[in-house]
C-alpha cells in the first residue's frame, strides 16, 4: 500500500519486500539459517546490486533474497550530474515505483531466458513499501532484514511454516 498523497520520488529511505508470483520457492533454499542461492536467486542478486547502475540517484542498503520472496533498502538521493554527450546534466529523477518496476523486469527477462519461459510471471504484481522515517527505524530495519534467513521456518511467506498456515 502507498501512502496516499506522498511523493515517492523524495530523497530519503525505502524498505521494500517484493514476493514471487504465486509465492514459489525458486530463489534457493534456507539450510541452518542460512540463505543458499540457486541460480535464480543469483540473478536476482545480480539485478537488484545492478540497480544503482541503471538509477544514478539510487543506493542500496541491507538486502537479502529468500526462497520466495526479496528485502531490501532502497536510498533515494537529490539528482547527481552524469556524462551525457558533450556536457554534465543532471539525471532524471526516479521514483520508487519505477526503481522497482525495472528490478522486476531485468530480473524477469534474466529467468526467463535461463528457462525458456518468455513472459512467465516471475513476480507478483504489486510490491510493499516503508518510509524509513529515522536512524531507529533504519537499524531496526536493517537487522530485520539481516536477521530473515534465521525466522525462515515462522516466516509468513513460508510455504512450510511450522504449525501450518
Amino acid at each position: 500500500m502507498r501512502l496516499p498523497g506522498y511523493d515517492y520520488t523524495s530523497t530519503g529511505a525505502y524498505f521494500v519486500t517484493v514476493c514471487t508470483a504465486g509465492r514459489r520457492c525458486i530463489f534457493g533454499e534456507i539450510d541452518d539459517g542460512e540463505m543458499c542461492l540457486g541460480q535464480l536467486g543469483r540473478i536476482v542478486w545480480e539485478r537488484w546490486t545492478a540497480l544503482p547502475q541503471h538509477y544514478p540517484n539510487v543506493r542500496l542498503d541491507a538486502f537479502v533474497v529468500m526462497p520466495n520472496h526479496i528485502h531490501g533498502i532502497i536510498l533515494l538521493e537529490r539528482d547527481r550530474p552524469r556524462n551525457v554527450g558533450a556536457g554534465l546534466k543532471p539525471a532524471p529523477t526516479r521514483g520508487l515505483a519505477e526503481i522497482v518496476r525495472g528490478f522486476k523486469t531485468f530480473s524477469s527477462r534474466a529467468i526467463n531466458s535461463l528457462r525458456s519461459t518468455p513472459g512467465q510471471a516471475v513476480w507478483q504484481r504489486g510490491y510493499y513499501d516503508r518510509i524509513v522515517r529515522d536512524e531507529v527505524e533504519m537499524v531496526r530495519i536493517q537487522q530485520y532484514i539481516l536477521d530473515n534467513p534465521l525466522r525462515w521456518a515462522d516466516d509468513s511467506e513460508n510455504p512450510n511454516k511450522r504449525g501450518g498456515s
